[in-house]
Parts: C-alpha cells; structure tokens; sequence
C-alpha cells in the first residue's frame, strides 16, 4: 500500500498556493518543482513511491494547476516572483534544508533557490531541466527568443501554438517508445487549465521573461563550482525541446554528476515511472546518509 498524499492549500502572500504532501514531516525533505504547462499532477504517481523514507512536497506554481490565477495586472509573472512564492511557502512549512527535483519551469525555480541559499539545498534531482544552454533545441526555442526579444504580434503568434491542444499533447508523446504508456488525463488536465480565461497572457508574459533564466547560468555554474552539490540527471533522451546534450553538461562543473538518459521524452515520468524512482533512491541514499 503506497504512502497517502495529502492535498492542501496555503496562504502565502495573499494568494492561495496548492501543493501536494506526503510523509513523515521528522523525514528529509524533497521537494518537487514541475513544469510548463503543468503542475503537481505530474508527480501523483512519483509522490508515494517516495514518500516512505522522505517527506515530499510539490507545490503548483502560481498561475498553474490549482494555486492562485492572479492576472497579469494583478501580479508580475517573472521567474523571480515565482520563486519568491516558493521560498516562501517552504519557509512557511518549516522546510530549512531539502533536495530538489526540477523539470522545465522547475528549473530555474530551482536555480534561484540554489544560488539565493545555497545552504538550504542538500541534492540535485533535474529531469529535463537545464543549467546549459547546450539543451536548448533549437527549433523550439528560437522562436521564443524572437518574441522575448520583439514581442510583436507577428513574433507571438508562433509562441501562441504551444498554448493549443496538439502542442500540450506533443510535449507528452513526443520521443515516448510506447505512447500507450502516457495516460491521456495528463494532457487533457493541463490544456483545460491553460484554456482558463486569461491565463494565455500569464504564459506569454513567462515566454517573455525566460531569457532571464539563461542570463542567471552563469552564477549557476559557478554554485556547481563552487558547492560540487550532488547532482542527478534523469533525462529523457529524445526530448526535443532540452536535448541530452543539456544532461550531459552538468559534468562540466560537477565532475560527479550522476546522468541516466531514458527512452522517453519531455515528460519522462509518464513513462519510466518506476526507473526514476529508483534511481532517485539510490541516488539520495548515497548522497544525503
């Protein structure tokens, strides 16, 4: 019988932030950032496989899955602020120290936490998340640097269709071996929150700020240097949107790193469920004992 999870919502700057939690609270804390454009739901089957021996929390950013929608005018989407509400709410929950799982948006989330406290930060875990412009696919991202560079209308309409149904669900299956592996609720929740009124203009906002990601990796890698924090890369190999290439670069600065690159793609945990896991225990048990 798997750990029970546990649904709940805080109040953390005046908006409501919903994140999911499972385990002991005396427990070594792990906390589960997710992605563009989803949200918590896409750790429901990784949380209980952890939750025996860690306590783990994956929040949903503000703007996604069931936390606050504030809109544009009501708050200022920027990784940053982002951020900001995390920090807050894992202080808020008492979490001092933890390791980090980061995929996609997740990453940069992560990053800032990192390099704002690097003592708070115990472990790496990163699926599809980059510190390196090596993953980026540049067939995915020139178009979004174009628009966060020129945000014309003619520059944003490209960025308007990964906001579409077939997009949402070309993340999904795109580079899996076995489709019929990825539950298709997984998409079809995600395209349903991004269909809410309003929230196509928090996600382009977000295109806009991403290069501030990049602009940040230089401090990143010197933290590598710096800390030579253990660091697991999980990656889907045939992600076209972070390239292995982005897994591979974590040894540049962090010679120890740990890499497994799967069979899947960009969300690599609808697929390889049960090889993720077992890593991240393995990984988490060596390098925080």
């Amino acid at each position: 019988m798997g750990s029970v999870v546990h649904h709940r919502t805080a109040t953390v700057n005046g908006m409501d932030v919903f994140y999911r939690e499972a385990g002991d609270p005396r427990s070594p804390a792990l906390v589960l950032l997710h992605g563009f454009p989803t949200s918590s739901h896409m750790f429901r089957n990784l949380i209980p496989a952890l939750a025996d021996t860690y306590r783990v929390i994956a929040p949903d950013m503000i703007g996604f899955g069931q936390s606050a929608m504030p809109t544009v005018d009501e708050f200022d989407y920027t990784f940053d602020t982002l951020t900001d509400v995390t920090a807050a709410l894992l202080e808020q929950l008492g979490v001092d120290r933890f390791a980090v799982y980061a995929q996609d948006y997740g990453a940069p989330t992560a990053w800032r936490l990192a390099t704002r406290s690097p003592q708070r930060i115990t472990a790496i875990i990163t699926q599809n998340g980059d510190g390196y412009t090596d993953g980026f696919v540049k067939a995915f991202w020139d178009g979004l640097f174009a628009y966060a560079e020129n945000p014309t209308p003619e520059n944003e309409a490209p960025l308007r269709g990964a906001l579409t149904l077939e997009l949402t669900r070309w993340q999904y299956l795109n580079g899996v071996a076995d489709p019929s592996l990825v539950s298709p609720d997984s998409w079809t929740i995600d395209q349903a929150l991004l269909d809410r009124p309003g929230n196509d203009a928090i996600q382009l906002a977000l295109f806009r700020n991403y290069p501030t990601n990049v602009a940040l990796y230089p401090q990143l890698q010197q933290y590598f240097r710096d800390s030579q924090v253990p660091l697991l890369a999980v990656w889907g190999a045939n992600d076209e949107i972070f390239g292995p290439d982005g897994a591979r670069a974590f040894r540049r600065d962090l010679p120890d790193a740990e890499i497994h690159l799967l069979e899947s793609g960009h969300f690599a945990l609808e697929s390889h469920l049960k090889e993720i896991a077992g890593y991240i225990r393995g990984f988490l048990a060596r390098v925080t004992s």
